[in-house]
């Protein structure tokens, strides 16, 4: 994607946070934005700098690296360049005693450089309104996140499965699909929100591997390249017949991810009561679906679907043994692990314009974790998937 962000988007956007710092912090004096995800929502380029929000004055996007790079690519009305935080310091007429960060996600190292530079005595959390603003998707940012839905579809149910062969290792299997990925239009990376958190693509695992413990907040796991890189896939893990095959991949393009996880059934198919588990997996997605509507309130979500369960199928599910999670979908965006979370604890409404990743999961011993996962829209008729809609499980003999 080579076209800028729109001036209109970035103004809106601005607008609607500083709307939502009155709400929240009427008192508030000024922001510094320091993540560069964050920096890159409001100004639409991505580099190593920092962005000041003042209450009362225009923004401004300090880059330190590269400022040239940065007058090409956004159209973000203030852009200066910086050689240190000297500079911005000296230009600020005042600093505030109190200004507002992404606290979540500051090492402190990095916030003692700041506070030798610009005094402050106190530094107050900007992330649950940045993430606010942020959850509510605009057409703009929608188109992109369609277009990393179609290239996550024809990848995962069209290319991958001509790709499966008997011997692969899980390795080489992940790394054709990211080729295939790439190919098609994904942007390279998967990006996290949770702290000292990476991940390349995303789990490949074959049979058993899947309910390996990691420690990935999530409710699959992998043997992985390594103990030292517990993702993507192992190289000693070869596919044989009756494997089932799970592969949970991130995409994106513009900076903005879908999620989407397929199974296969590799030479043979599953046991029926392994197919019957799944298929009620299936279909909690879609009761989940139903439900993603203006509104709604993600901990009353979570709540409605695991009373629904019996006592018995609530065992491994949405992970195996003791590596099961307590939720059932997450905010994606700019992040594949974006707030809300449909869990307990989360009680706004959903938006029109939320996106939410949906992976109702379930280990089962022997075979490995089945379950879907896709990419839905926030509407008032309810979630629109933008992955497709498969049901997994596919049969590859």
């Amino acid at each position: 994607m080579k076209s800028k962000v729109p001036i209109t988007e970035l103004q809106a956007r601005m607008k609607r946070f500083r709307e939502k710092m009155q709400g929240s912090n009427p008192d508030w004096q000024m922001v510094i934005v320091i993540n560069k995800v964050n920096q890159y929502y409001f100004t639409g380029t991505m580099q190593d700098g920092l962005l000041i929000i003042p209450r009362e004055d225009e923004a401004i996007f300090w880059v330190r690296r590269s400022f040239e790079r940065a007058l090409g690519e956004s159209l973000f009305p203030l852009i200066k360049p910086m050689h240190t935080f000297r500079d911005v310091a000296a230009s600020l007429k005042q600093f505030p005693k109190v200004v507002y960060m992404e606290t979540e996600i500051v090492p402190l190292a990095f916030y003692q450089r700041l506070q030798k530079y610009f005094s402050f005595t106190e530094a107050r959390s900007v992330d649950t309104q940045i993430a606010a603003v942020r959850a509510i998707k605009s057409p703009y940012e929608l188109s992109l996140m369609e277009q990393s839905g179609k290239i996550h579809q024809v990848v995962m149910e069209d290319y991958v499965p001509k790709i499966i062969s008997e011997g692969i290792s899980e390795a080489r299997l992940a790394s054709e699909a990211f080729t295939l990925l790439v190919e098609e239009g994904h942007h390279g990376v998967t990006r996290l929100r949770g702290f000292d958190t990476e991940m390349a693509l995303g789990y490949t695992a074959f049979g058993e591997s899947s309910i390996y413990p990691t420690c990935f907040y999530g409710p699959a796991g992998s043997y992985g390249i390594s103990w030292a890189v517990p993702t993507m896939g192992s190289r000693e893990r070869k596919l044989k017949k009756g494997d089932l095959i799970y592969i949970d991949l991130g995409c994106g393009v513009g900076g903005y991810h879908t999620d989407k996880t397929m199974t296969y059934m590799f030479g043979k198919p599953l046991p029926a009561e392994v197919i019957a588990t799944h298929n009620q997996c299936v279909e909690i997605q879609y009761q989940i679906a139903e439900m993603l509507k203006p509104g709604a309130i993600p901990a009353a979500i979570y709540e409605t679907i695991m009373n629904r369960l019996s006592n018995e199928f609530r065992e491994n599910f949405m992970g195996f043994g003791k590596q099961a999670i307590p939720f059932l979908g997450h905010a994606i965006g700019l992040w594949t692990d974006e707030l809300p979370i449909i869990a307990k604890g989360f009680s706004e409404p959903l938006q029109e314009g939320m996106v939410f990743a949906i992976e109702p999961k379930k280990g089962i011993k022997n075979v490995g974790m089945v379950g879907i996962e896709n990419t839905f829209v926030v509407t008032p008729q309810g979630g629109r998937s933008i992955t497709g809609n498969h049901p997994g499980l596919m049969p590859i003999y």
